[in-house]
């Protein structure tokens, strides 16, 4: 044994400096060739390196890293891996749906309808008391601030009296950036194209399960939305993605749209704003809205 003997050993790729010291065994009649050593006082890790062939050489490397992150952690301090940095802010949260300390409330109650207007600009034309209400064919409304990635709560009826089928019953739309549509519809014994159903990310994705409840009660969406990462000239980095719970239920789980909403046709990304207003539709369905508050994130 020599304790200053300095040599490198290739394992192809890998190398290993033998700074402390290097033990030769011989071991012909098992093997052609045997190295034995230690890396560091740190990382008292043994390695075998055998002259057999190249893909027992492969195995050893493999062997090599494993036993060199087990000695590592073994010999680690808790502290090493504590993130003292970036101490969370406090946010106080709501009770029974109502907005945390740090949300944007967007309609609470009649006073709310200045957070909106009519899509082509102007006032809001539909119902506001103590929510705001679909009134048919007057338009689309649309928030006054925009906003990119979010987390959304916001709570909708569908009428209490049953008109129509399919996506003519109680229909209505959540676009979020005024492109990316969750659908609103009675869904409750109501048959539709799935992807079209309440809860489907319109013409995309189904929901995972019919979480709707029966006309005229209330129900929620609690929503987080990524916003799409588009470069100038319209190439794609990142696609828009959402979560949403139904009534509590998760519906969709992180799904990746291929697009902006299209009713007709296959959705193509453009480039766009970062941010842009919240849209909610006028289908020609009296639907209701309520409790609308939203968290940028």
């Amino acid at each position: 044994m020599e304790n200053n003997t300095k040599k490198i050993i290739s394992v192809d790729s890998v190398k290993v400096d033998e700074k402390d010291f290097v033990i030769l065994v011989d071991l012909k009649k098992q093997f052609d060739e045997v190295w034995m050593f230690r890396i560091t006082e740190r990382v008292p890790v043994i390695i075998i390196y055998i002259k057999f062939n190249i893909n027992m050489r492969r195995f050893i490397c493999i062997i090599l890293l494993a036993m060199t992150v087990v000695s590592i952690n073994a010999q680690m301090k808790p502290e090493e891996t504590e993130d003292w940095s970036g101490k969370p802010e406090i946010v106080i949260p709501g009770k029974n749906n109502q907005p945390p300390s740090d949300a944007i409330v967007l309609f609470s109650g009649q006073n709310d309808v200045v957070n909106w207007v009519h899509e082509k600009g102007g006032p809001v034309k539909w119902t506001a008391d103590s929510c705001l209400t679909i009134v048919p064919n007057t338009g689309s409304i649309k928030t006054v601030q925009s906003f990119g990635d979010c987390q959304l709560h916001i709570e909708w009826k569908t009428p209490s009296e049953v008109k129509g089928t399919s996506q003519g019953r109680g229909n209505s739309g959540i676009f979020l950036m005024g492109k990316y549509e969750l659908q609103v519809l009675d869904s409750y014994n109501n048959e539709t194209y799935h992807n079209g159903q309440a809860g489907s990310i319109y013409k995309q994705f189904a929901p995972l399960v019919n979480a709707s409840l029966g006309p005229g009660q209330w129900q929620t969406y609690d929503v987080v939305f990524t916003a799409p990462v588009i470069n100038a000239d319209g190439a794609l980095l990142t696609p828009a993605c959402f979560t949403v719970f139904h009534n509590g239920v998760l519906i969709q789980n992180h799904v990746k749209l291929r697009g902006p909403t299209e009713y007709i046709g296959i959705p193509v990304y453009k480039a766009h704003e970062e941010k842009l207003p919240l849209v909610l539709q006028d289908h020609k369905n009296p639907v209701s809205f309520r409790n609308i508050w939203i968290r940028e994130l």
